[in-house]
């Protein structure tokens, strides 16, 4: 019900993650990022307890492969959960166990990894990939590219109805997250319009956090 990625960028080592899914608020239970660790998705019958415990893995020194072999080891019900993860080095793992649903597939490359079930066709996740390593600028705008790609491949076997995208950087808040949580639209295109206006407004939101006396004020009513 689901296709995702979780990806980093090797310039400014900003984390992030993208969903989209069929079932409502995927990202409230799949999106998991830490800055300076990592980004993690756990989806398909979804264990959201395997986020945390693969970001903590990584901030503990496990690499992305090694948290995954974990995961794997202490999850429970092991066999239906996807989970990704790459850690602050680049490296990537996937774990989909044999009773994920439908057609699942899984990709990955440096600094990214795609991971899919209830899918159109088996070419979804290698598209994601693709569409990231292949399109440039801010970490965001990567993580939309290949979302945009996924859809453009095929995506869910129905119709996708939520979406989100997390990022992270240096601060122990994301700097990035964005919600869809139901849409009877595109919700990865949702995602896309809110990037658009939360984009040139990061730092801002950023620097009033660290130091509200040289934040910008946009100057608009309720301005916080």
């Amino acid at each position: 019900m689901t296709f995702s990625l979780v990806a980093r960028c090797a310039e400014t080592g900003m984390f992030g993650m993208a969903i989209s899914s069929s079932s409502p608020a995927v990202a409230a239970r799949c999106a998991f990022a830490r800055a300076g660790v990592g980004a993690v998705a756990s989806q398909n019958v979804t264990d959201p307890a395997l986020g945390p415990l693969a970001l903590d893995l990584m901030e503990a020194g496990a690499t992305a492969e090694e948290a995954i072999a974990s995961v794997q080891e202490q999850g429970r019900f092991i066999e239906y959960r996807q989970v990704l993860a790459v850690d602050k080095q680049g490296n990537t793992a996937i774990h989909s166990g044999p009773n994920s649903l439908g057609i699942w597939t899984q990709a990955q490359g440096r600094d990214v990894a795609s991971g899919g079930n209830l899918l159109a066709n088996d070419g979804i996740c290698q598209a994601i990939v693709d569409g990231f390593e292949g399109a440039a600028g801010h970490l965001g705008d990567r993580l939309i590219a290949a979302m945009r790609a996924g859809l453009a491949a095929g995506g869910e076997a129905g119709p996708v109805h939520s979406a989100g995208m997390k990022i992270v950087d240096r601060v122990d808040w994301p700097i990035v997250d964005l919600r869809c949580d139901w849409s009877e639209d595109c919700p990865i295109e949702n995602i896309a319009t809110a990037w658009e206006v939360y984009k040139p407004q990061i730092d801002a939101y950023v620097q009033r956090a660290l130091d509200p006396r040289e934040a910008p004020s946009y100057g608009v009513p309720g301005d916080d």
